[in-house]
């Protein structure tokens, strides 16, 4: 157990246990926010849900190599662990665990999770190692925490229907409730990563998000999908430096969308890239 940290911190597997089996042999329910640590009010908000679902709550901070390829910002992605647990401490989360790279992935390990689904497609067209990366910790953190619920944000939403599907196929005992997208006062959808924005970049950022609502508006309003799609991506391509995908996925699967026009719960998805900064967002469009 670290003491130095102004919340208990638990950094290896033994320690987690002996401190959540004595919770679960008083009766208490464990909720679990796994993340990678830069916390923001985005992590704050979904501590707040596991909080109202659980009568204890623990939150990870493990930035996890298994899921950055060769030359993308596992080295450089930020790592501020006192003041994660400061912000922790502050929302009323009951432990911290922070386990090193040995104590989740000892000498030998060699194995991988592959989740099939809702994983196919998007993210996995431009990052073909991501899902594997998290299933495999994904699965790790439920069976050393051994939460009843945990708590995945929106703001990820293929990775929220991925979780979901491992849990449900794994049997994992683990009741995924979702967080609803957290922005900042312009709309940016809050990420850890929008600290490696330029001022200039900053700015050009918001119109993701915008892009996405008047989307969403126009499929509501009974616009053609393909019609649709194409207008946001020329505009996409002209705002960012690089587009990698703006789709619609049927919000429940991920499946693309059979009809020409909106005919049930989507999610229009989006990543593109300013500078070497790549941001991702989505929005619900419902049928009127």
């Amino acid at each position: 157990m670290n003491q130095d940290f102004p919340i208990p911190t638990a950094h290896t597997v033994a320690d987690l246990r002996a401190i959540v089996s004595g919770w679960k042999a008083a009766g208490e329910t464990v909720g679990f926010v796994p993340t990678m640590g830069a916390l923001h009010a985005g992590h704050v908000s979904l501590i707040d849900i596991a909080k109202t679902r659980a009568t204890k709550t623990v939150a990870s901070v493990f930035v996890n190599p298994k899921q950055f390829a060769p030359g993308e910002d596992f080295g450089a992605y930020p790592r501020t662990l006192p003041d994660d647990a400061r912000k922790l401490a502050e929302a009323g989360c009951d432990l911290l665990y922070a386990p090193n790279g040995p104590e989740m992935y000892p000498d030998g390990f060699a194995s991988t999770i592959h989740v099939g689904g809702p994983s196919e497609g998007l993210e996995t067209d431009f990052r073909s190692h991501f899902f594997d990366g998290v299933a495999t910790v994904v699965t790790k953190l439920f069976t050393q925490v051994r939460p009843d619920i945990a708590v995945f944000g929106e703001k990820d939403y293929q990775q929220l229907l991925v979780v979901k599907r491992l849990a449900a196929d794994l049997d994992l005992g683990v009741e995924i409730i979702p967080g609803p997208v957290m922005r900042e006062a312009d709309g940016l959808a809050m990420s850890s990563r929008n600290v490696y924005l330029s001022v200039e970049d900053r700015v050009r950022a918001v119109r993701l998000n915008a892009l996405l609502f008047a989307c969403a508006e126009a499929l509501e309003k009974g616009e053609l999908i393909a019609a649709t799609l194409k207008t946001a991506r020329m505009v996409a391509e002209s705002a960012f430096d690089m587009v990698d995908y703006v789709e619609v996925r049927c919000a429940k699967t991920l499946a693309p969308l059979p009809g020409p026009v909106l005919d049930r719960p989507a999610r229009l998805l989006a990543a593109v890239k300013l500078g070497t900064t790549r941001l991702i967002d989505n929005v619900a469009a419902n049928p009127a």
